[in-house]
């Protein structure tokens, strides 16, 4: 399982970074998967995560590799759909906030839960929800500074498309990518919680 997930990381990472449309882009897109991928091998052996949550965070980082080549602007398939739905913009860049609101639920969930950080379930939710949101709310910081610090070159990151209310849209899809995610996943995730609660407890 391990080395299927590393050869289809790989494989996406390396075919993103084959002529990318910006090299500045394609950089600050797949910095997060390539920095999640060097936190997950430090942790491997000293924090296995579940299978659900290892297959979630690739989904995200082919999410991001994806944006990086095309720029998010640009995805010829979401070019597709905006044309055929006779839409206002390319609204790919909407699924990668989806993503960042739906895949950390679940990784500050297992987090929060295998740590006991939370003594009781009844604030659970509520936590993991503020976290994404400020997780959200903090990249949102990070392309206003590198859209300070880098001018134009940055509109691609941004990919605001002409979009007043793009941030806001931003955080508030992170917001229900949230709550979908707990909603949805919880269930099966608390079952690979236990397979993990009764490994441990067997060793």
């Amino acid at each position: 399982m391990k080395n299927l997930w590393l050869a289809i990381f790989f494989i996406v990472l390396f075919w993103s970074g084959i002529n990318p449309k910006d090299q500045f882009t394609w950089f600050l897109e797949v910095a997060p998967a390539l920095a999640g991928i060097i936190i997950l091998a430090l942790t491997y052996h000293k924090f296995r995560l579940t299978s659900l949550t290892y297959l979630l965070i690739l989904v995200h980082s082919i999410v991001l590799m994806v944006g990086g080549h095309y720029t998010y602007a640009e995805v010829p398939m979401f070019d597709w759909l905006r044309d055929y739905f006779d839409l206002e913009r390319n609204n790919y860049d909407k699924v990668g906030h989806l993503a960042q609101g739906f895949i950390p639920a679940i990784i500050a969930r297992e987090i929060l839960i295998r740590k006991k950080v939370v003594a009781g379930r009844g604030w659970l939710n509520f936590i993991i929800i503020s976290i994404c949101l400020a997780f959200s709310a903090f990249y949102e910081l990070v392309e206003w500074w590198v859209a300070e610090l880098s001018g134009e070159s940055a509109e691609a990151f941004l990919g605001t498309q002409g979009y007043v209310w793009d941030t806001q849209s931003d955080m508030a899809l992170a917001l229900f990518g949230s709550i979908l995610a707990l909603t949805t996943l919880s269930r099966i995730h608390n079952k690979q919680l236990e397979l993990i609660d009764d490994q441990t407890s067997s060793l």
